[in-house]
Formats: structure tokens, C-alpha cells, sequence
């Protein structure tokens, strides 16, 4: 089984070293398609592929982002047997992105997808969003998970829908994830999702991106165990344009979040029970 990672971006220079280095060791290629960044994320991804191969980038300019025509796009530019989309604000551990290989490499030929739980961090690297913040319901669990992985072959498999609620369907019209129930696979391989973080490296780099503003949470979460462990690449040598991400919320981030974290959870637990996939 061939297999490769499709990253679609925009302005993501605070995080997007440490998403492709988290998995360009395990998948055969990796497409990376730049929207138009205006930060940093361009020159960081020139310096992944000067020490590294099997990275295919395309830089594009202007504002459309048109995510239904980009995925298909992309699909119709690999020949890879699974695809694993790996977005930039999506950081894995090694032991998780091995399952998840490993799964494809010995049943690819019988399973059609592959969900995965995740940690959505919220006010910094430290706190992550309650339980009860997942709503997705996929391969019988209702929570925060992801489908992250999926055959190609998959008949007549099509990208449709617009950023936010777009998805891949089937011939007739299904999402994939409503599928054969028996060919969705549930992989306990998590991986650090931080786009509740501010995600570019300036100030308002977020903003130039479509729909990003909404992901922006001004929320107090869960805070990580002391014996948590974070994915190896963080603790990896990286180049000096590469920024830290250890840093915490200052003061006016932090009064926000005292205000808006009742309001939000209060909301989830009247009106929002689960939602199988957009935003």
C-alpha cells in the first residue's frame, strides 16, 4: 500500500514544521498545498524540503480558497493507495501515525477509513477542551474524534462541500464515513489538534484565512496531567525560524476566557448533543 499525507494551508508558521515533521518519516509522499500564505509558513516549508524528500509543494496566490476543488485537485494529482490528511494545525505522535500506517499496510486492502481521537487544545499548549466539547459521532463514538484516513478506491470517491462542512462521498451520494459500518476502523492513535490556537506566526495572519476567526476559542480548559508527554517532534532540533510554542495567554486572553468558559459549556450541555461531522 502506497500512502500519502495531503496538507492544504494557509498562515500556519507557528505549527506547520512540527505537523509535517511528525509524520514525513512514516508515508511514502506529502503533498503540501499553500492557499497564499502572508507569514512565515512558505519559507518553513522551503526548509523542510531543503534536508528532506518526498515533499510535493505547491504555492499558490490570491484569497479563493475553494476547498472542494483544491481536494479533488489534489487527489487527481496522487496515485496513492490511502490518503492521511494531515492539516497543519494536526501534530502527531510517532507511536499514534505508526498505528495508524501499520493499520493501512496489513488491512488496507478491506477497510475504507480510518478514525482517530484527538486533543483540542484550547488557551495554550497546556489545556485541552473538556470531554464534553466532542460531539462527532463516528465509528460508534460520540466525542472528539477524526476521520483521518481513507482508500482511494473507494467507488467514485469525490471531494465536495465548502471549508467547514466539506466531505469525501461515494458514487451515490454518501459520505464516506456513512459507509459500510464493518470497513470504518477505530485506531486508539490520537493526535494534538491545536486550531483553537492562534495558528500563524503574525498577529493577524489568522484572519486572512476563510473561516478561521470562528476557531479562535477564548475558553479555560482541562489541564494536562504532570506525566503527560508530548509528541516527540516538539523536543526535536528544529531551524531558527521555526518559533516555541510553550508560550501562555496573556491577561486580557485570560479575563475573556473567565467569561466566555461558563457561557460555552452551558450552551453544549442544552443544545449541543453531538454532530457527525463540519462546524
Amino acid at each position: 500500500m502506497k500512502i500519502s499525507a495531503h496538507v492544504l494551508l494557509k498562515n500556519e508558521a507557528r505549527f506547520v514544521w512540527y505537523s509535517i515533521m511528525s509524520v514525513l518519516h512514516h508515508v511514502d509522499d506529502v503533498y503540501v498545498w499553500d492557499t497564499g500564505s502572508t507569514d512565515d509558513t512558505t519559507k518553513i516549508i522551503e526548509q523542510i524540503m531543503k534536508s528532506n524528500k518526498g515533499i510535493h509543494y505547491k504555492k499558490m496566490v490570491g484569497n479563493s480558497f475553494d476547498e472542494e476543488k483544491l481536494r479533488g485537485e489534489m487527489l487527481s494529482n496522487d496515485s496513492s493507495d490511502w490518503i492521511i490528511t494531515v492539516d497543519g494545525d494536526e501534530i502527531w505522535w510517532e507511536d499514534s501515525i505508526k498505528k495508524v500506517v501499520d493499520t493501512i499496510r496489513y488491512r488496507g486492502e478491506d477497510v475504507e477509513s480510518i478514525v482517530v481521537p484527538t486533543y483540542n487544545l484550547v488557551g495554550d499548549m497546556f489545556h485541552y477542551q473538556e470531554k464534553e466539547a466532542g460531539r462527532y459521532n463516528l465509528a460508534g463514538r460520540v466525542g472528539h474524534y477524526n476521520l483521518r484516513a481513507f482508500n482511494r478506491r473507494i467507488p467514485g470517491l469525490i471531494a465536495k462541500g465548502e471549508h467547514g462542512v466539506f466531505g469525501w462521498f461515494d458514487s451515490g451520494g454518501k459520505r464516506i464515513e456513512e459507509r459500510d459500518p464493518t470497513k470504518i476502523v477505530f485506531v486508539d492513535a490520537p493526535y494534538l489538534h491545536v486550531t483553537h490556537l492562534q495558528r500563524s506566526g503574525k498577529k493577524f495572519g489568522d484572519n486572512e484565512v476563510y473561516k478561521r476567526s470562528r476557531k479562535l476559542k477564548y475558553e479555560i480548559g482541562d489541564e494536562f496531567p504532570k506525566d503527560f508527554y508530548y509528541p516527540e517532534v516538539f523536543f526535536r532540533d528544529r531551524p531558527k525560524i521555526v518559533p516555541s510554542v510553550w508560550n501562555t495567554p496573556d491577561l486580557k486572553f485570560k479575563f475573556r476566557s473567565v467569561l466566555e468558559t461558563p457561557v460555552r459549556k452551558i450552551h453544549r450541555r442544552t443544545f449541543l448533543r453531538f454532530q457527525k461531522y463540519g462546524y
